[in-house]
C-alpha cells in the first residue's frame, strides 16, 4: 500500500489559503450536526514519527467547538494501564454520542511500536489484530465514526525532521532514543506499517494515507478526509432515521390490515404458532438437564464452606502476589442466590483486592456509549477479582425480552461478548460466569418468604413478579445464550440453586478449582 503512495504531492499557500476556510467553516457545521445526531466520532492519527500528527490535530481542533472533543495522546502504557487487558484503556476512552474523541497514537502501538521493539511477539500477532478488528467493529455497529489519518512521509524527510527537533532545546526532548531507531531502521518498520495497514483496513474503518511531506497538502487531506466521512455518516443517520419514521407508519398501517383479515389470514397463523411451537421443541434446552434435587445437610454445609473458604484465603494472596486477575460473572434468575454465593464467595478474602460491581439499569452516561463500555471500566488490573452481579449478558436477556435493544443488537452481542472475554483471557485473566439456577416453584417460595419478612421486603419488587410471568421467554433466552457463549477460555456453570448449601458451595468449589488449575500451569 505505501509503496504505491506519491509523496511529492504539493499544494501552493495561495491555494491553501483560498479553500482552508470553507473547509473549516464546514467542519464546525459538521461537528454541530454530529452532535444534534448524538453520532460518536474517533479520529485516529498514526504514522511515521516526525509526520506531523500533533501539528495536525492542532489545525483540525481549531476549527471545532473545544467543548466537544477531547484529544488523547497515547504514549507508553502507565503502571496501572499495565495492569489491565491492552484495550481497557482504550474503551474507557470511547466517546459518548454526539461528541469526538481524537488520538495521537493509538491502539495500534501494538503492533507498531511494541512490535518492532519485540514487546509484541509474532505469536501474539493474530490474536492483536483480532482485537482490534473486533473493537472497531463493536464501535461501528453501535453507531460510531471511525476516521483513521495514516501519515506517510520518507526517510531522509523523517531525519531531516528529527535533526532539527533535536537542535533546538525547547523540541529536543520530542526526540526519543526510540524514534532515531526506528528512522535507522526505517523500511523494517514500514513494513511492520504495511502489514497493520493491511490488516487491519476494513469497510467500517478504513485507513486514508496522507502525503505528509508538504503539510499544507496534508492539512487539506486531512480535512478533506474528515467532512467527508462525516458528511457520509450524517446522510447514513438520517436515512435511517427517516426508514424508521417510515416503518413506523407502515406498521400502524399494517395493523388495521391485520384488523380486517380474513379466515385464511387465521390459518396462516395457526400455522405459525404450530411451527413456532415445533421449534421451541427442537431447541438446545441446557437448563433442563440441571439436577436441581442436590443438596447438602447443614453439617455438610458447613464443613465444606469453611474449608473453601480458607482455601480462597490462600489463593486470594496468591493471585496477587502472581499478578493474575480474575472476573467472575453472576446471572440466574430473581431470588437465585447470586448475593449469598457472593456473600460467602468473599467471606476471607481481603476487601483491598477484590471489588463486588452490582449491576443496574444504564444511567444516562452509560446510554450514551456502547453497552459493554461501563462493564470495560470495571474490570480488574493484574491480581485484583472482579465480581459482576449481573453482567453485560443483559444484552441478550433482559434488553432482548424487554425490547431495550433492537434484534440486530441482541443478535451480534454474542459475538462483541465472546470477542472482549477472549481478550480478558489473553491478557491472563480467569474468567468465569455463573447462572444461579432454581426452578419456578422454588423461586415462588423465595418471594413469598421474602414479602412475608420485614427485613427482606426490600429485595422483592413488582418488576420482580412482573418478570416471573415471562418465565418461559427468558428460558428460551438463557439456553441460548448458554449455548452460544460459554467457551473454554470463559466457561458457563449452571449452578443448581434450590438448595441454598449446595450453590454456595459448587460456586465456591468451581473458583477454587479454576485458580489452583492456573497456579499448576504458570
Amino acid at each position: 500500500m505505501l509503496e504505491k503512495v506519491d509523496l511529492t504531492k504539493k499544494i501552493s499557500k495561495e491555494e491553501y489559503k483560498e479553500k482552508m476556510p470553507q473547509l473549516e467553516s464546514k467542519l464546525g457545521r459538521l461537528q454541530r450536526e454530529c452532535k444534534a445526531l448524538g453520532i460518536p466520532v474517533l479520529i485516529v492519527f498514526e504514522g511515521f514519527g516526525a509526520a506531523g500528527k500533533g501539528l495536525q490535530i492542532g489545525h483540525l481542533i481549531q476549527s471545532m467547538d473545544p467543548r466537544g472533543f477531547e484529544v488523547h495522546p497515547v504514549k507508553n502504557e502507565t503502571e496501572e494501564e499495565r495492569m489491565h487487558p491492552f484495550m481497557w484503556r482504550f474503551w474507557t476512552k470511547t466517546p459518548a454520542r454526539g461528541r469526538i474523541a481524537i488520538f495521537d497514537g493509538s491502539w495500534y502501538r501494538k503492533v507498531l511500536i511494541d512490535r518492532f521493539e519485540k514487546r509484541t511477539k509474532a505469536k501474539d500477532l493474530p490474536a492483536a489484530f483480532h482485537s482490534i478488528n473486533s473493537f472497531e467493529q463493536q464501535l461501528a455497529d453501535d453507531g460510531n465514526l471511525i476516521i483513521k489519518l495514516f501519515l506517510d512521509i520518507d526517510k531522509k524527510e523523517q531525519k531531516k525532521r528529527f535533526d532539527k527537533l533535536a537542535k533546538n532545546k525547547e523540541t529536543a526532548w520530542r526526540v526519543s532514543q526510540g524514534d532515531r531507531e526506528r528512522n535507522a531502521h526505517y523500511d523494517e518498520y514500514a513494513a511492520l506499517m504495511e502489514d497493520m495497514l493491511f490488516n487491519t483496513d476494513t469497510d467500517y474503518a478504513p485507513w486514508t494515507i496522507v502525503e505528509s511531506m508538504d503539510r499544507r497538502f496534508a492539512t487539506l487531506k486531512i480535512y478533506t478526509t474528515v467532512i467527508k466521512a462525516m458528511a457520509d455518516q450524517i446522510e447514513k443517520v438520517q436515512q435511517q432515521n427517516i426508514a424508521k419514521a417510515v416503518e413506523k407508519a407502515d406498521k400502524a398501517e399494517a395493523e388495521g390490515v391485520v384488523r380486517k383479515k380474513e379466515t385464511n389470514g387465521d390459518e396462516i397463523e395457526e400455522i405459525a404458532r404450530e411451527a413456532d411451537a415445533q421449534m421451541k421443541d427442537l431447541q438446545v434446552s441446557i437448563l433442563s438437564k440441571a439436577d436441581l434435587s442436590l443438596s447438602y445437610t447443614r453439617e455438610e454445609y458447613k464443613e465444606k464452606l469453611d474449608k473453601l473458604q480458607k482455601k480462597m484465603d490462600k489463593l486470594h494472596g496468591e493471585l496477587y502476589r502472581r499478578r493474575i486477575p480474575v472476573v467472575l460473572g453472576f446471572e440466574g434468575w430473581d431470588a437465585g442466590g447470586k448475593g449469598g454465593a457472593i456473600k460467602r464467595l468473599t467471606a476471607k478474602m481481603d476487601a483491598r483486592g477484590y471489588v463486588v460491581n452490582p449491576t443496574a439499569s444504564p444511567n444516562d452516561i452509560e446510554k450514551a456509549h456502547h453497552y459493554l463500555w461501563r462493564f470495560w471500566r470495571a474490570m480488574p488490573k493484574d491480581g485484583h477479582v472482579a465480581i459482576f452481579d449481573r453482567t453485560w449478558y443483559g444484552r441478550v436477556m433482559v434488553e432482548r425480552i424487554e425490547g431495550f435493544c433492537t434484534t440486530e443488537e441482541w443478535k451480534r452481542a454474542y459475538k462483541e461478548i465472546n470477542d472482549m472475554e477472549k481478550d480478558l483471557y489473553n491478557a491472563g485473566a480467569i474468567v468465569i460466569k455463573f447462572w444461579m439456577h432454581i426452578d419456578k416453584d422454588e423461586q415462588e417460595r423465595r418471594f413469598k418468604e421474602r414479602q412475608e419478612n420485614p427485613e427482606k421486603q426490600w429485595k422483592i419488587t413488582d418488576e420482580d413478579w412482573r418478570n416471573r410471568e415471562k418465565w418461559d421467554q427468558y428460558e428460551d433466552a438463557v439456553n441460548e445464550m448458554l449455548m452460544r457463549t460459554s467457551t473454554d477460555y470463559a466457561p458457563w456453570v449452571v449452578v443448581e440453586g434450590n438448595s441454598k448449601y449446595y450453590a454456595r458451595v459448587k460456586v465456591l468449589q468451581t473458583v477454587v478449582d479454576a485458580i489452583e488449575k492456573r497456579l499448576k500451569e504458570e
